[in-house]
Order: C-alpha cells, then structure tokens, then sequence
C-alpha cells in the first residue's frame, strides 16, 4: 500500500488538473462537451487507482484532509460575490429554480422508492438512493445513512455513498453536453444587456496589496463562518455546513463593504483565488473516489441512478430550459441543474465555468445557481428527505 501525505495529495490534485487541462485542450470531444478539466484529471486518476488495485499491484490511498478548506474557500469567494443589487436581478427566476429544486427531491425520492418496490429492496434503500444521495451528495448520504441505519437499515451509509459518488459522476458528465445541446440547437448567444448596469466596476489589475487584502476578507468570512456554524449548532441542535456559515458571512461583509468601503472588493482577484480553490477541491473530491466500492453496487441500486440520471436530464431540457426563459442564460442553468442535482454545487460551478469559458458569460446562471443550490436547497430538501424516511422507517 502507497499512502500519500496531505502535501504529496494536494500536489497530485494539481497535477491532475493540468493534465485534465490539457487533455481538454487536445481530445476534441471533451473539448465540444464542455467536461471539467477537473472531472477529466480526477477521474483518471480514479480509474488508474482502481486498476492498481484490482491487479494486486498496490493500492494508494490519500490525504485529503484539506480538501474542506478548499471548498470553503471557493464558496466564500461566492458570498464576496454576491451583492445585493446583482441578487434583486435574480427575482422571479430565482424562485422558479427553487420551487423547480424542491420539485426535484420530491421527484428523486419518488423514483427511488418506487423503483425499490419493483427490485424487491427496502424502501429506505430506495430513499438514499433518491434526493439523499442525488441533490444531498455524500454530505447528505453521510448524514442521512446514519438515521437510516439507526431504524435498522445495514449498509445504508456505504449504498448512500455509492449512490452519491455514481451520481457525482453522472453529474459532472452530463451538464457540459446537455448544455452545448441546448445552446447549438437554439443557436444560443450571450447577453450582457440585463446585467450592463451593474458590470462590476471594481476588477482592478492584480497587485500584491490588493490580493493579500481579498485574501484577508476570504480567511476573516471563513473564520467567522465556523464560529457562526457553532452557535447556531448549540442553539438549534442542527448541524450547519461550515462552507454556508462562510458564505453567509461573506455576503454580509461584500454588501458592508460596498456600503462604507467602496472599492475594497476586487473580482478579479476574488474570482481568480474561487477558480483555484474550486479546481482543487474538485480535482481532490474526483481522485479520492474508490471506483472498487461503485463497482460493487447491487443492479437494483444502478439501475436506480441511470433512472434518476435520466429523468433529470429530460427534466432540464424539455421543462427547466423553458421555464428559465429559453435563453443562453438557461442553458448555462440547466448544466449547473444537472451538476448539484446529481453531484453538489461545486460541480454545478465546474460545469458551469466549463460553459462559459467555450460560449460566453452569463452572470445571471453564477447568481442563481450558487444560491439556491448552495443557501436554499435545503429548505425543501430537508423536509421532504426527513418525511419521506418516516413514511417508510
């Protein structure tokens, strides 16, 4: 066994980025389809691992005990982004793309339910193979698998996870394609018109004092989160994600900032440390996979995700597309949809940044999606999650 320490796995993580990178820069298909240089990286990485392993060579394992921070990072560089007068634009669309995510999870743990019943497994196995593992990621298998396994349910966890990392996959495979379907096919363009207004005026060139004071606001927000993330523990009992308490905060001290220091936040460096700390955390979250445990799955719990991965992808395409306007800005939704509502909302940002980089910006897809996918998903989800087991428990 190879056992690589916390440096030696986040230099692989970059590593494999670049590698990803250039793969996509010269493999035409993966290049029209938009895949993440991340995705591509990680996953090779995952697959030469499994293949070590299934040899008898050797088997590596990692230290990705870092690979938090990271995610924290890139989504507290999302609430620096966040201002206000850019969230009001979201309005109306806003609310369509969450009422259409708790539509989601209502409809994810329908499937897997039903489809238990027909494979003659467990109804709660069905549930953490629905929005549990689908819109919750391995975060939400981790914690839910536990409840379930408490009722009495063995191996909820480790299918939930599996369902999860399927479901990770599928995500960052799906969303770049469907949307350069979507934008080839209704000869789709970007449009800067809307947002003209409110163009961030603040993306001045880098300079060494400007980027240690955006550093200083990203590590201050990401402090504060956890201590915001503990007493709201104590208060209520429930568990509040480190990288939402960050992002709470980062949004209050962007809209402070742009109230009595104007000029303080610079996007450009904001986004480019976001881009960085995205590309890392997903490259981690990708190379860490244990394709062995996936492999392993049941066929009724594989033949629950490709109807999950199904339905989604005819969902965002023929209703979410046109219920979000129809436009490029849809498009570029529909590949973030595809990527939290199978995976998590880093890799709705990955397929989103794989989009626009080919086609265009769209300011108003890296508004909404964010915020839903990473604030208010779980309003709906939650309950809906919670409810669905005691029906079945």
């Amino acid at each position: 066994m190879i056992e690589l320490n916390q440096i030696t796995t986040l230099f692989l993580s970059v590593a494999l980025f670049l590698i990803g990178t250039a793969m996509v820069n010269r493999i035409g298909i993966l290049n029209r389809f938009c895949i993440p240089a991340p995705v591509v990286g990680g996953l090779l990485f995952a697959i030469l691992a499994l293949v070590l392993k299934e040899t008898g060579l050797v088997e590596v394992t990692l230290d990705t005990s870092i690979q938090s921070l990271f995610m924290i990072a890139f989504f507290t560089t999302v609430g620096l982004g966040a201002s206000f007068k850019l969230i009001k634009l979201g309005g109306k669309l806003l609310v369509i793309y969450w009422l259409v995510c708790g539509f989601l999870a209502l409809v994810q743990n329908v499937i897997g339910v039903s489809l238990s019943k027909l494979f003659g497994i467990h109804p709660l196995l069905g549930v953490m193979a629905g929005a549990v593992s689908m819109e919750g990621g391995h975060g939400g298998a981790a914690a839910y698998g536990q409840t379930v396994e408490a009722l009495g349910i063995d191996s909820a966890v480790t299918i939930g996870l599996a369902a999860a990392t399927l479901g990770l996959i599928f995500g960052s495979l799906t969303g770049g394609p469907v949307a350069k379907y979507l934008i080839t096919k209704h000869d789709l363009k970007p449009s800067t018109e809307e947002m003209s207004e409110y163009v961030e005026k603040d993306e001045r060139p880098v300079s060494e004092r400007s980027f240690m004071i955006q550093v200083a606001l990203i590590t201050l927000s990401m402090a504060a989160g956890t201590y915001l993330g503990d007493l709201f523990t104590d208060l209520t009992g429930f568990v509040l994600p480190a990288y939402i308490g960050a992002m709470f905060v980062a949004v209050i001290a962007r809209n402070l900032m742009d109230r009595f220091l104007p000029g303080t936040i610079n996007m450009k460096e904001i986004n480019l440390i976001g881009d960085v700390s995205l590309s890392i955390f997903l490259s981690m979250a990708l190379m860490s996979i244990k394709l062995w445990e996936v492999a392993g799955l049941a066929l009724p719990l594989a033949g629950i995700v490709i109807v999950q991965v199904i339905f989604i992808v005819l969902f965002a395409v023929f209703i979410l597309f046109r219920l979000m306007g129809g436009n490029y800005d849809a498009a570029v939704m529909v590949s973030g949809f595809l990527g939290h509502g199978l995976g998590a909302t880093p890799n709705a940002m990955a397929n989103m940044s794989a989009v626009v980089g080919k086609f265009g910006p769209s300011r108003q897809a890296f508004l909404i999606v964010p915020i839903v996918g990473a604030f208010l998903i779980d309003v709906f989800g939650a309950p809906i999650i919670i409810t669905t087991i005691n029906l079945f428990k």
